[in-house]
């Protein structure tokens, strides 16, 4: 809304000439409006936390919108403590019949981007809605300063709809409202998710780095297509597979866990910590199915052998774990090999390393089978 006034002031004739092309050219106001913000003073307001909150592990946190409980502080790492406020994989449900969607959200840090990861993924909102019987993606929410208003999506069909908002991957949020016009409602589903939930432990590529958008992230891109909250518990550069951070996994009670943490691992640490790690985890949860994932294959491990070696050795001593405890009688664990999670073809990370959108969609697929027989092996 600022900007739109400081555009009027400075250039009112210029503004004017764009409205009268468009109205020639057979444009509505809407889009224009889309672009410079609508005028939501008189809309009604909500807190987000008011309404279904998914991706929570835990409520005793020190900040609402935080992945770890606040006695955690005095167990984890700094480096992991600091990463837990980041709000990745942590979403909002919600119904309502309005012809728009807004949100103000306030940011925890002001760095909004990374350099090779966008605002729209580190610190915005996305917007999904379900559509005969289907998620589908309706609009974002684009941060440019730490406390931000923006409206989501207008120009609505008319008709009540259920709608889930994922929060910003690489940043944490100190307050979350959802608004919609006078007279429209905005609710809770009425029946709240009753599923367990799918709980993700991993590295930066687990958080979401380095997605586009919130939903573009794998954990989100499955809990979408099976039907099932997620818990995102990507730690950055810091999955070291630690006993502390198992017996915090072991707290909870989910359908499945997956486990992605070896592009933090050297090849000793997956000896010497990941089956460990796996026993605390069955020892709280006898039946519960567990999905190992193997290291992602590098893009330029094609001709940079130091890169293919690291891999190679890590994935190597993943499925020595794996022979190790299966051959001792441990049921109910699964493994997803590393082929075919980012594909052959060298197009579908940033870096090298970290998932483009299309990476993620490919490491969606490559999951998915082993996770469906997992969940299907808990019945």
């Amino acid at each position: 809304m600022r900007r739109y006034k400081a555009n009027v002031l400075g250039d009112a004739g210029q503004l004017w000439c764009s409205l009268i092309a468009g109205l020639l050219v057979g444009q509505v106001f809407a889009p224009a409006l889309a672009q410079t913000g609508m005028n939501t003073a008189s809309w009604q307001w909500r807190a987000a936390r008011e309404l279904e909150v998914t991706g929570r592990g835990w409520s005793d946190t020190k900040s609402f919108f935080d992945r770890l409980p606040a006695r955690a502080e005095s167990s984890v790492r700094p480096e992991v403590w600091n990463l837990s406020h980041d709000s990745a994989g942590i979403c909002i449900r919600f119904i309502t019949d309005a012809p728009a969607i807004a949100a103000r959200w306030t940011l925890r840090r002001n760095t909004l981007a990374m350099p090779h990861m966008p605002a729209t993924g580190v610190s915005g909102l996305d917007l999904y809605v379900r559509e005969q019987g289907k998620w589908h993606w309706l609009g974002n929410g684009r941060p440019e300063q730490l406390s931000e208003e923006r409206v989501l999506v207008q120009g609505l069909k008319s008709g009540r709809r259920e709608y889930l908002l994922y929060l910003p991957l690489y940043n944490g949020v100190e307050e979350l409202s959802l608004g919609v016009p006078a007279g429209a409602a905005l609710m809770s589903p009425p029946q709240s998710s009753a599923k367990k939930p799918i709980v993700f432990y991993g590295t930066s590529i687990v958080q979401g780095g380095c997605a586009s958008r919130p939903g573009m992230a794998y954990p989100a891109i499955l809990g979408r297509r099976l039907e099932r909250p997620t818990i995102n518990l990507g730690f950055s550069g810091n999955a070291l597979s630690e006993p502390e951070m198992a017996q915090l996994l072991a707290e909870l009670d989910p359908a499945v866990y997956v486990l992605d943490p070896l592009p933090n691992m050297t090849a000793e640490m997956v000896t010497e910590r990941l089956g460990r790690f796996v026993q605390i985890l069955r020892g709280a949860h006898p039946l519960t199915p567990i999905v190992l994932v193997e290291h992602v294959e590098y893009a330029d491990a094609l001709l940079v052998e130091g890169r293919r070696e690291k891999y190679l050795g890590a994935n190597a001593q993943l499925h020595e774990t794996y022979r190790r405890l299966v051959k001792a009688g441990m049921r109910s664990l699964f493994y997803v090999p590393s082929a075919k999670l980012l594909g052959p073809d060298g197009e579908a990370t940033v870096d090298g390393t970290h998932p483009t959108d299309l990476g993620f969609v490919r490491m969606a697929d490559a999951i998915e089978p082993s996770l469906r027989r997992a969940l299907k092996s808990n019945h």
